[in-house]
Formats: C-alpha cells, sequence, structure tokens
C-alpha cells in the first residue's frame, strides 16, 4: 500500500511524462472511422465522438487521477473520480490543480470532479446516476467489479485485476527466462501486470528450479510451491512455502510468487483458463509452434511470447496514459486509450436526398 501511495520525484515525472504523451497524440474525436455514398447519392461517414461523462472508481493510486482526466479531457469528455480513501486529499489536490488549469484555459472546471467523501455508500449511489453518466470504469478488486455488475444501472467495463501467468516451456533459454520472471515479478510487485503464478513444465524443471530459486531468494521473493516442486526448491535458498489451493486465485501484489510444475503445454492453458482473469499472460519458449497454440488459445486481453507481462499499460503500448486495463470483450479490451474513451455516430449528408 506505501508503495502505491508513494509520489516520489520520478513517479511525477513519469506522471508528467505520459500527461505529455497524451498531448502529442491524435486526437481520435471527429475521426472518420469509415463511409462512402450509397446508391442513393447519400454520403454516410461513421465519425469518432465522445462518449459523454465517464465515472471511474478506482484504487489508492494517486497516478489515476492525473492518467484519467487527462485522457477524458483530450477526448472532449466530462469524468467524475471516485479513489481510494487511502488517497482522498492527494486526490482532492491534484482536481484542484486541474481545475485551476481549465479554468485558465476557458473550459469548465466541472469538466473534473472527484468525490472527495470517502464513505463508501456513495458508491452504491454513483452506480444508479445513469441519467448523468455516460459509463462507469471500476478499478480495484473482485468485490468492487462484482458490486458494479450486479447494481449498476450503468453501462460497466470491468478489468484490472491481474492474476498474470507465465509458462516456462520445455524449450526455454533458463538464464533468458529468468531475467523475464525477475522483471515480471519485481519490477513493481503491487501493479496488475505483474506476474502472479509460474508455470514450469516438467521436463525443464530439474535444471530450471534450482536456477530459479537461488535468483528470486536475491530478489527477496516468496515461493508459493506445488507438492511437485516442493522439494526441490525447499533445497535451495529461496523462502518457500506450501501453495495453498485458493492462493492460485489471488492477485499477491507483493513479493510472493506461485509455482506449479505442469506436464505440458495443454496443462499450462488449462491452468491458466481456470485461474486467470484475461488479463495478461506469456510463455517463454523457443518452439515457435508452442509459442502459436499459447497465442491462440489463452484467451486474455494481451498474450506475450518471450516477453514480460508488465508491458501492458497504456505508456508501454504507446496509448499515452490508460484509464483501466479491459479485460472483457465488449467495447474495449487491454490498456484503454483514447479511443477507448469514444463511442462514434452515423453522420448522413444528401442533397435533400429522400428514401426511395
Amino acid at each position: 500500500m506505501l508503495d502505491r501511495l508513494a509520489l516520489t520525484p520520478a513517479r511525477l515525472k513519469g506522471i508528467a511524462d505520459d500527461v505529455r504523451q497524451v498531448c502529442n497524440l491524435a486526437d481520435p474525436v471527429g475521426q472518420v472511422i469509415d463511409g462512402g455514398v450509397l446508391d442513393s447519392g447519400l454520403r454516410l461517414e461513421r465519425r469518432r465522438v465522445p462518449l459523454g461523462v465517464i465515472g471511474v472508481i478506482y484504487e489508492a493510486r494517486p497516478n489515476v487521477t492525473v492518467d484519467v482526466a487527462s485522457l477524458c479531457l483530450k477526448t472532449g469528455n466530462a469524468v467524475i473520480l471516485r479513489g481510494g480513501k487511502e488517497t482522498c486529499r492527494t486526490n482532492a489536490a491534484t482536481v484542484a490543480v486541474i481545475q485551476d488549469a481549465l479554468k485558465s484555459c476557458g473550459l469548465p472546471a466541472g469538466a473534473v470532479q472527484a468525490i472527495d467523501n470517502p464513505d463508501r455508500a456513495l458508491v452504491s449511489e454513483m452506480l444508479r446516476m445513469d441519467k448523468y453518466i455516460d459509463m462507469l470504469i471500476p478499478r480495484g478488486g473482485a468485490g468492487l467489479h462484482k458490486l458494479c455488475r450486479e447494481q449498476s444501472t450503468i453501462p460497466v467495463i470491468t478489468g484490472g485485476i491481474g492474476v498474470c501467468h507465465i509458462y516456462v516451456d520445455e524449450s526455454a533459454e533458463i538464464a533468458e527466462a529468468l531475467k523475464v520472471i525477475v522483471n515480471a515479478k519485481t519490477q513493481r510487485p503491487s501493479t496488475c501486470n505483474t506476474v502472479e503464478t509460474l508455470l514450469v513444465n516438467k521436463n525443464i524443471a530439474d535444471s530450471f528450479l534450482p536456477a530459479l530459486s537461488k535468483q528470486m531468494a536475491e530478489s527477496g521473493v516468496t515461493l508459493h510451491a506445488d507438492a511437485a516442486a516442493l522439494a526441490q526448491l525447499q533445497a535451495g535458498p529461496a523462502k518457500v512455502v506450501a501453495v495453498k489451493a485458493e492462493e492460485y486465485d489471488d492477485e499477491f501484489l507483493s513479493l510472493d510468487l506461485n509455482v506449479k510444475i505442469v506436464s505440458d503445454l495443454d496443462d499450462a492453458i488449462a491452468h491458466i483458463r481456470e485461474h486467470g482473469t484475461q488479463h495478461s499472460d506469456a510463455i517463454l519458449t523457443r518452439d515457435m509452434r508452442n509459442a502459436q497454440r499459447f497465442v491462440n488459445e489463452v484467451d486474455s486481453s494481451a498474450v506475450y511470447v518471450n516477453a514480460s507481462t508488465r508491458f501492458t499499460d497504456g505508456g508501454q503500448f504507446g496509448l499515452g496514459a490508460e484509464v483501466a486495463v479491459s479485460t472483457q470483450k465488449l467495447h474495449a479490451r487491454g490498456p484503454m486509450g483514447l479511443e477507448a474513451l469514444t463511442t462514434y455516430k452515423w453522420i448522413g449528408i444528401g442533397d435533400y436526398t429522400i428514401r426511395a
């Protein structure tokens, strides 16, 4: 939690850089998606337009306030922000700065608003404000997502829960694989694109697990091992505990990593289908046939071959900041940048044209 709340100079610079990147992106509003001239002579266009008012309920991450506001303003949307209670004062100060900037540019300060009362009852009230809010984006735990799906009268886009997996195939290069795993687990463990479960092919386990133990010990990671991996990992220097069945569904957001031995690619894919959240999953392999199968059969919003799950991020994808990472399939999927905050309308232009 303290890591999430921290606004270090480096993070402030990163937030500012993300805003500048959003400023430099092409404005999608008004873009003609497609169109043509009908037999009647009517010229028809499908054109991007703002969604309207977007409500965002999000976790205790100060950067989200700025990221979401910048994306919504860029796309001509107004936004109502309800951040975590732990960042209540930070969010209020940030929104005040944004509103001052809006007024100085001749724009309505109310285009960005924040609910500064931490009372959770207000969330339920917000979920029923379909007269005023056009789309709702909850960012947070499974409980919040469930609440929104069950109570909201507003269209909801869910995502952000990241039980992410990396499958180490039998053909993986061990030294290179470990670099990816360290990055995916330790770079910033409190994020939703951090790996939580490592699936190891049984044919590489004897050579891979000792190297994994050494690397995880150096990185301060606690391994939660299944029965097949437990004894071998306990012989190494890393801290090891027996995995609990429910931990395969946990988003640790800490320096903890599940380790499970799987018999083959099919076994790995089956595990991901059962326990994954359709966020980000990766395969480490030299077998491109296995890689292609993994890409085709793992139904996540982002799937990687020989790369870290940490890339699932609007900035990394060249989208600027992001509102959320959508794990559903309708309207938006993956990191939600500018286009995900627009809809479209049909424009018909005629010369007093009538339908025959």
